[in-house]
């Protein structure tokens, strides 16, 4: 159920979509992250302005909400995007851990629009060997290491 505070909210991330692409910062995306009735981070898409891949809207905005929370995980909080994320910024928020999403768009929608991730889910369901892009493994004992010492560290802060 969606309730006029979620559509408001839903509006304030579509609003920012236009804001950050008609002000040429990159694609048509924004996100709101929301704790008890207020807004703790927001973001729209940075990617062509920063030259960074991973500056979509959904990863600024929890780089946003996290500082401000000054924590590391968003507990408590709601989502708000203008796109059904694509699969970097799904596992963003599964890492943050919100409490839901919304979205205003689907990823179909944004394939319409010329955004079409779909390639990045079939590679993450082939077998490492059969992608796009080699992925080489190589092992060696001390390439280890800092598992090994993450798994012995008492003072280690589990995410």
């Amino acid at each position: 159920m969606v309730s006029e505070k979620d559509r408001m909210f839903l509006g304030h991330a579509v609003a920012l979509a236009e804001e950050g692409m008609l002000n040429g910062q990159g694609g048509p995306f924004g996100c709101v992250i929301v704790k008890d009735g207020q807004v703790v981070g927001t973001g729209f898409n940075r990617v062509t302005s920063t030259n960074d891949p991973t500056a979509h809207a959904e990863v600024v905005a929890i780089r946003d909400a996290c500082a401000r929370l000054g924590t590391f995980q968003l507990a408590g909080c709601t989502v708000y995007t203008s796109c059904e994320p694509c699969p970097m910024c799904l596992g963003a928020i599964y890492w943050g851990r919100p409490e839901r999403v919304y979205c205003a768009a689907s990823r179909t929608d944004a394939a319409e629009a010329g955004f079409d991730d779909a390639f990045i889910y079939e590679e993450i369901a082939l077998p490492v060997e059969k992608r796009r892009i080699p992925f080489v493994f190589y092992h060696e004992h001390r390439f280890l290491e800092p598992f090994r010492k993450w798994h012995h560290q008492t003072r280690r802060r589990n995410y």
